[in-house]
């Protein structure tokens, strides 16, 4: 059966969450978040246009498995010492550590951003914002996040004129058919496009870019993610963004009894290659690295992460989206699926997500993703190193 191990999770989002919940089959866990409610990303655009979904309690989530819920704020970590130290002055230790802290909207790379823009992080404050007023909102960031966004706040905030502001085109990792059904149904809700625009600053009358001023009463920042940079301040060796370099067993590469998961760490698949942030890759690295140290705790060498990219999916409203399928790479098919189908397969994939926390927190193990119908040649995992960078 292996030695039972006590397991600490770091961030309980998707790939936080999943890994907990497959890990307390045979182990003890400690999850570690700073919000009491576990956060639904994939609808934070519903949210901020006022659509209120029912909060899903973390405790209650994880409810009946060995897993031990800390309201807190991680402030270090100590690999050598496997300790985590905590906001609230706890130090707890570890015998494997799983860093989930995720990424969050980079307010940084644009000047004002910090002050005169609101991001996801915000959904609430921005939903109460748009609320109780009107005027124009502009939403920066032509990716899923943005087009989201954008088309919700269109169809659902009437007192409010919506501009999108991307630097590309809108949709750019679609196919063609994909783009044109994207930029025909913003135009069709009413969204002013401003494609190819780059934002130089952002501030309180509304935004500075390339092509000139563009005034708003609220700016809404939906693009370029970051990492916190804990982990490289733990000393774990991480690439130029600051995400943990991992092995195909999600392992650090300089501190082998770190696993870390989802957006933190830089994960490439034989065959399919650099994994993006997104839920769709959060999760599977949860369970994988979850599998990992239970294969480790019985004496075994855990096998390669195999993971394929199926589909995007993207909502314009709650009639209309996009759904592409995709090759393995991610790369865009000719073939799209649009309209209300598109929606109905849109909803089906949000509620599936949180089903399958539910179904993995009644039976660990049972979550599956997709995976290549065979394993790349190149797929043995190579040895974490105990060097730091």
């Amino acid at each position: 059966m292996g030695q039972k191990q006590h397991v600490v999770v770091v961030g309980a989002g998707y790939a936080g969450v999943t890994a907990a919940l497959r890990v307390s089959r045979r182990h003890r866990v400690t999850l570690v978040d700073r919000k009491e409610c576990f956060t639904e990303r994939i609808r934070l655009h519903e949210m901020a246009a006022g659509r209120a979904g029912t909060p899903v309690v973390l405790r209650e989530l994880v409810a009946g498995r060995e897993i031990n819920t800390v309201k807190a704020a991680v402030t270090s970590v100590d690999p050598g010492a496997r300790t985590v130290l905590l906001d609230s002055g706890t130090t707890l230790t570890y015998d494997r550590l799983v860093y989930a802290l995720g990424s969050s909207t980079d307010t940084t790379r644009v000047p004002g951003i910090g002050e005169h823009a609101y991001t996801l992080e915000q959904t609430q404050e921005l939903s109460d914002r748009l609320s109780r007023g009107s005027g124009t909102v502009t939403v920066v960031g032509g990716g899923a996040t943005g087009i989201e966004l954008a088309a919700e706040l269109a169809e659902s905030a009437d007192a409010w004129q919506v501009r999108l502001v991307t630097g590309s085109e809108p949709g750019n990792g679609l196919s063609t058919a994909g783009r044109t059904h994207v930029r025909n149904s913003l135009e069709r809700l009413g969204v002013h496009l401003h494609s190819r625009t780059r934002v130089r600053a952002v501030h309180r009358g509304g935004l500075s870019t390339d092509h000139g001023e563009l005034t708003g009463d609220v700016v809404v920042r939906a693009a370029a993610f970051t990492v916190p940079s804990l982990a490289a301040e733990a000393g774990l060796r991480v690439d130029e963004r600051g995400r943990a370099l991992v092995d195909t067993a999600m392992r650090s590469l300089s501190h082998p009894d770190v696993f870390v998961v989802g957006d933190a760490a830089r994960v490439t698949v034989p065959g399919t290659g650099e994994l993006r942030m997104a839920c769709a890759t959060a999760m599977p690295t949860g369970a994988h690295a979850a599998e990992a140290i239970d294969a480790l705790a019985q004496g075994r060498e855990p096998k390669p992460l195999r993971f394929r990219y199926l589909a995007q999916s993207i909502s314009l409203g709650r009639h209309d989206g996009v759904i592409q399928p995709v090759r393995t790479d991610d790369s865009a098919h000719r073939l799209v699926i649009t309209g209300r189908p598109a929606a109905r397969i849109n909803e089906w994939i949000n509620r599936y997500t949180l089903a399958s926390l539910h179904a993995e927190r009644r039976r660990p193990g049972t979550y599956r993703w997709a995976k290549p119908l065979r394993p790349a040649r190149s797929a043995a995992v190579p040895a974490a190193s105990s060097r730091r960078s």
